[in-house]
């Protein structure tokens, strides 16, 4: 069983207004322990085609603080664990957008000698998915969850865990707990019950390059 916590993370928002909700839900011992969620200012006019995706108006959000405000929560989830969401190449770039580094963090992968100064390396269930289950015709986080029979609990942990109306795909707190599900299921799978974190990173590389590096890291400690 993996001890480390992991935080698995989604944003909305875009280049033009910057992160406008953010949505964590930490997996511990392969299971949801916590969530966390917010609002945010937007630094930037928020596009037509956002607000009907993600349904969040800039007069609703005009209120609260900018995302830079979470300093403090990020930098600390990442000095107690590892991040990891569905394309995490997003999220990677929403984080280093705003701060380009957290505080000293510990090494969970035993990549760095000891401590690092990353967000990454990143878990991400996207890549994972597509090299596990290679032969599906999608990979958005609506068709795995429904392919893999995991609506009804995202559902039943949105009732509790997501603000009104933020029930939905494309809210931050609610994808994160698809993703999160998602990754959870697979310990449960029959020969996966033992997986480990590198195990993870490996299959999180999004290409064969990274994917060879990664398995060749882990034959080296």
């Amino acid at each position: 069983m993996i001890d480390t916590p992991i935080h698995v993370i989604d944003f909305e928002g875009s280049r033009q207004s910057g992160i406008v909700e953010y949505g964590v839900a930490t997996l511990l011992h392969h299971r949801v322990e916590s969530t966390s969620t917010g609002l945010c200012r937007p630094q930037g006019t928020i596009s037509d085609i956002d607000r009907s995706r993600h349904r969040i108006r800039e007069e609703a959000v005009a209120v609260h603080s900018g995302f830079e405000s979470n300093w403090d929560l990020f930098s600390g989830l990442r000095e107690s664990g590892i991040f990891c969401a569905h394309n995490a190449i997003v999220e990677d770039g929403f984080l280093r957008a705003v701060w380009p580094c957290p505080r000293r963090s510990p090494d969970f992968f035993g990549l760095a000698g000891g401590e690092e100064v990353t967000w990454g390396p990143w878990l991400d269930t996207l890549p994972m998915y597509r090299r596990i289950y290679p032969d599906l015709e999608s990979y958005s986080l609506e068709v795995l969850v429904g392919l893999f029979g995991l609506q009804p609990e995202l559902d039943r942990m949105a009732e509790t865990d997501c603000p009104a109306g933020r029930g939905h795909y494309h809210a931050a707190l609610y994808d994160a707990l698809a993703s999160a599900l998602l990754l959870a299921r697979l310990f449960q799978e029959t020969g996966f019950e033992t997986v480990t974190l590198h195990w993870l990173l490996r299959q999180s590389q999004s290409s064969e390059l990274g994917f060879r590096n990664a398995g060749q890291q882990q034959f080296n400690l």
